[in-house]
């Protein structure tokens, strides 16, 4: 269930940046204890979209080992089931692929879509409810064709956001949104890791739903 709460970061007494990409399973399976750290014990947390590597890396998944596919959906799948999360992968994939090459195609209308709408969801004040209602329905399997109807609109709507509003700004000025995701990119880059999620704390990087618990452990050492 979505958290109300503390979505913000302003006058917090700590806060973390959170790098961010929609085809991400593990960022998804992050969400509910990231919310709650921003809910329970007030933990600013800077919302910034990234593409997925397989934009970012477009031959990732054709040179990477053959083993890490299957691995990664058994994975994700056990992740899911030991924290009681709903969980399936979205339909259609934010990602057009060839899966049996592992070649991204060319237009990737989803995945864009989506990441503006994220990265102008932030800079309207709702970076973390945008997260929260729209990665539920890509991933928790109550919603087919998340891409059609009232879906993503109605989400954006939960969100406390004006859907028919942001998709107007992302259309009509797809740059402004692409320059400041250019510069979320570069701080990624800078962070000291490639994947995500990935959280940093005072400059120091917390990567995978697996490293929240040693996030918040360097948090209480700093006085959580």
């Amino acid at each position: 269930m979505p958290w109300p709460g503390k979505w913000g970061s302003a006058d917090l007494a700590f806060s973390i940046d959170l790098f961010w990409s929609f085809r991400s399973p593990y960022c998804y399976l992050a969400l509910d204890r990231l919310l709650d750290l921003n809910r329970d014990h007030g933990v600013g947390i800077n919302v910034r979209p990234i593409y997925p590597i397989a934009v970012r890396t477009p031959d990732f998944f054709k040179t990477t080992n053959p083993l890490y596919r299957p691995y990664h959906t058994l994975d994700s799948h056990r992740v899911a089931e030991h924290l009681g999360m709903p969980f399936r992968r979205p339909i259609p994939d934010p990602i057009r692929m060839d899966m049996e090459t592992g070649i991204p195609e060319k237009e990737q209308p989803y995945i864009f879509r989506l990441t503006r709408l994220g990265q102008a969801a932030v800079m309207a004040g709702k970076g973390l409810e945008f997260l929260d209602h729209v990665s539920r329905i890509l991933w928790d399997g109550s919603v087919d064709n998340w891409d059609q109807g009232r879906h993503l609109a109605d989400a954006m709507s939960r969100a406390g956001l004006d859907a028919e509003k942001l998709e107007s700004d992302v259309a009509l000025a797809p740059e402004k949104y692409d320059t400041v995701l250019e510069e979320n990119q570069k701080a990624h880059n800078g962070a000291g890791h490639w994947g995500v999620p990935l959280m940093v704390l005072d400059g120091e990087p917390f990567y995978g739903q697996d490293r929240i618990d040693l996030l918040i452990w360097r948090m209480r050492q700093k006085g959580l």
